[in-house]
């Protein structure tokens, strides 16, 4: 068994408008009740994450931090499995009423899709 660590440190975020830019121009979509991801093939040997959680959608704070840590907790666990690509995730207003539970299925879902979207494209 090989020891995989599950942190979540800066190399694997993307922090640059930039580096969102890049991600928005051409991506690889996948869309639920929940939420919206763009991906683009990178050029590291990991994937990143960006987050983009609308104040024009979620309204409050306090929703808009639960979605954005709810989705980091699912990259951080799904990391291992996906390819060199920069995803940006979007939240959707369904997303407010959905139990955790459903949020971290949908995610799962979306990792598998993009990762399979992705290598196809490339």
């Amino acid at each position: 068994m090989t020891n995989k660590v599950f942190s979540f440190p800066p190399q694997l975020r993307l922090r640059k408008p930039s580096e969102y830019k890049k991600v928005f121009t051409r991506p690889v979509k996948s869309s639920d009740a929940y939420f919206t991801l763009l991906a683009v093939r990178n050029g590291f040997n990991h994937p990143r994450l960006g987050l983009a959680i609308a104040k024009k959608i979620i309204k409050k704070a306090v929703d808009r931090n639960m979605l954005k840590r709810t989705a980091r907790e699912s990259f951080r666990l799904q990391q291992h499995e996906l390819i060199n690509i920069d995803v940006v995730v979007m939240a959707r207003k369904d997303a407010l009423n959905a139990s955790p539970e459903q949020l971290q299925k949908s995610l799962a879902r979306h990792w598998l899709r993009l990762v399979n979207r992705c290598e196809s494209y490339s």
